[in-house]
């Protein structure tokens, strides 16, 4: 039988149903190797079955019996679909299972008494019965395809939009015998011939092992030549040499009460280095909360200014960039050199009208005409994750080639900055200024609130100031969780004399603001927040942050909120009230006790929250991950983005005969969504 191309249409092969296209496309399924590229999301044996049970599982089963009896009831707007399924290897004397679907009634039409069916999921108890609440199910028949359904490991894909895995798995099936075998990237070493059928429909569990690493492997490479190709574009994008003299950063060094750090100063000579240089720069700079980012973007900012140009730096949030305003100012207002301050709320200037302001500070309002942006030669992100790619891309469109310089206080584990980062330089800042008080994290149930309060009042007392941060701005009917707004009340009370303030991000700006620089000043001993705090606020003077409902906050945002204190000489204190965390939740605040390392957070935050929502491909031109798990193929990772840059380093314009099926990757339209290197 001649085989057919990888790229052959689904629409133009006449054994693909018709009515199925139209559900295939939304789930992007178009080709032969899109069909063969859907993998599965699990495999079950069906060669063997688990045991009815007779008590709750945390771990979801597998199981195959015969459809006793079914009932479909309506309570008011409610249905239930009941099915009683037996053991069939059991007989009539085994025990019977009950599944329940709410509010699906369509299922009483695929499920009837008598289908022999196959179950997965977790059984709970409901009073004294044991119970399979929406379990995923399929009706075996016994037809000319049964063996590709039955009695073997069988795969289980992602389905929906009209599509079963029932029917993906005829489909993939019948692709693999008739496409030709689309060609990898990357081959690497003892490839099985096969490779495609043992990774759909392996025989054996070895056979998927083996299959899977091959194609997690190639699958990294892809996306790695994807990142690799943008770094190797960025670094030949032509770019302005800008080279200050070095004086104005030399009198902010002279006047500053601390000495940098080895960190700072081999960052600082990094981005020189960039910036002296005719290309443009795109790096990324990583430091934990209290490194001294702000400083070497200062010094980044100067350079570029005394060299002529004008330099940006956008931060996510109002509070934020007016926390950078004042900095700078303070800072740099004894020397005479101007900074200006563009957000929704303010337009300001540190000396008077500026017709060309060299510094600007700003927040998404720098994206829009009017900001004083003309001779853009740096921007520089703050926060970047805060901001869509769309809009750093906007911001890097003011200039004609900035610079850009993006920082995170949010450490990034490296696997993730291969992937998601891999087009940028990387700095990272691991030490903190010296001079910093030490911070204690302990977790505390409500029961010690008293004991909390005593402790706060004796350190407001002492002339500290402290933060009280929650979940929520307002009650909720759907979430049991304390509220910033009700809590403030209360805490007046109980504070009182101290002066207690609120801020969250539905205030309006003038009066957050006006709350913000009382609390800066010291008028204002304790502050009951949201996570608008989370970044940027600098209080040295602040010494105490207790965090209620700390359970329902991610790890590294605790981290974050956790950074807003210990930023002056006093030993400082993070308290983290929970009344009954999950298991999850325990695991999460008990690494929070034990360190206070970023980098080993975010390794933590990983292992916890899966990479999902840390990689947001969605946003980076890059595809979803499919196959790997960026966790726990790491190495694989690693060892595919060391090959992607030695393709690269050997042939950067791809010219020779065994890059070609590398061109076409690359020229694959799904890689032009917008990128900031762009």
């Amino acid at each position: 039988m001649s085989r057919r191309p990888a790229d052959t249409r689904l629409a133009d092969v006449d054994w693909v149903p018709r009515p199925r296209m139209s559900a295939l496309t939304r789930l992007g399924l178009l080709t032969f190797e899109d069909l063969l590229r859907h993998f599965p999301r699990r495999y079950e044996d069906r060669r063997k079955f688990d045991h009815f049970p007779d008590q709750p599982s945390d771990t979801p089963l597998c199981l195959f019996g015969i459809v006793e009896k079914t009932s479909y009831r309506r309570f008011g707007r409610r249905v239930i679909f009941e099915a009683r399924v037996v053991d069939e290897s059991a007989g009539v004397l085994g025990s019977p299972l009950t599944c329940r679907w709410f509010n699906m009634p369509w299922v009483k039409n695929l499920i009837l008494s008598g289908d022999r069916i196959v179950l997965f999921g977790k059984p709970r108890l409901r009073g004294n019965l044991v119970v399979m609440e929406h379990p995923e199910f399929e009706t075996i028949e016994d037809d000319a395809e049964h063996l590709l359904h039955f009695d073997r490991i069988t795969p289980v894909y992602p389905a929906g939009d009209g599509i079963t895995p029932r029917v993906l798995r005829v489909l993939i099936h019948r692709a693999i015998e008739e496409s030709e075998v689309p060609a990898l990237l990357w081959p690497g070493k003892d490839v099985p011939d096969d490779v495609w059928r043992k990774i759909h429909f392996p025989e054996s569990e070895e056979e998927r092992r083996d299959a899977t690493e091959v194609l997690i492997r190639e699958e990294f490479f892809g996306i790695q030549l994807v990142v690799c190709s943008r770094h190797a574009s960025a670094a030949r994008a032509p770019g302005v040499a800008k080279v200050g003299s070095g004086k104005l950063w030399a009198a902010v060094e002279r006047a500053l009460p601390f000495q940098l750090t080895t960190s700072q100063k081999s960052v600082m000579g990094e981005i020189s280095s960039d910036l002296a240089a005719p290309r443009r720069m795109n790096r990324l700079l990583q430091g934990d909360v209290g490194s001294g980012k702000t400083l070497v973007a200062l010094r980044a900012m100067l350079e570029v200014s005394e060299a002529g140009w004008q330099a940006a730096l956008m931060a996510p949030t109002q509070i934020l960039a007016e926390q950078h305003y004042l900095n700078f100012r303070r800072i740099l207002a004894p020397l005479g050199i101007p900074v200006s301050l563009r957000t929704s709320a303010r337009k300001e200037d540190s000396s008077g009208e500026q017709i060309f302001p060299p510094l600007v500070i700003g927040t998404h309002a720098l994206l829009f005409e009017g900001a004083g942006l003309e001779n853009l030669g740096l921007v520089v992100i703050d926060e970047q994750h805060k901001f869509g790619v769309l809009q750093r891309s906007q911001l890097v469109a003011r200039g004609e080639a900035p610079d850009v310089l993006v920082m995170t206080a949010t450490p990034i584990p490296r696997t993730i900055t291969q992937t998601l980062y891999g087009d940028l330089d990387v700095s990272l800042l691991r030490e903190k200024p010296a001079g910093r008080g030490e911070v204690v994290t302990a977790v505390r149930h409500p029961d010690k609130l008293p004991d909390i309060i005593a402790f706060l009042r004796k350190e407001i007392t002492k002339g500290r100031q402290a933060y009280i941060v929650y979940p929520l701005v307002e009650e909720s009917e759907k979430l049991v969780a304390k509220a910033a707004t009700v809590e403030f009340e209360k805490w007046r009370e109980i504070l009182a004399p101290s002066t207690v303030g609120l801020v969250h991000g539905r205030m309006d700006p003038a009066e957050k603001e006006d709350v913000m620089r009382r609390f800066r000043a010291g008028d204002v001993s304790c502050l009951v927040a949201t996570t608008v705090i989370e970044v940027g606020v600098d209080v040295p003077n602040a010494t105490i942050m207790l965090i209620e409902n700390a359970g329902r906050f991610g790890l590294s945002q605790i981290h974050q909120l956790r950074g807003r204190i210990g930023r002056g000489a006093e030993k400082s204190y993070c308290i983290l009230l929970d009344e009954d965390p999950s298991e999850n939740g325990e695991e999460k605040l008990a690494v929070l006790e034990k360190t206070s390392d970023g980098f080993d957070i975010a390794e933590a935050d990983l292992r916890l929250r899966g990479p999902g929502d840390l990689l947001g491909t969605a946003q980076t031109g890059l595809p979803p991950i499919s196959l790997g798990d960026i966790l726990r193929d790491g190495e694989l990772m690693t060892e595919a983005r060391a090959r992607a840059m030695e393709v690269f380093a050997t042939d950067p314009d791809l010219s020779l005969p065994e890059h070609s099926d590398i061109k076409r990757h690359l020229a694959n339209p799904r890689w032009n969504a917008p990128f900031l290197s762009e």
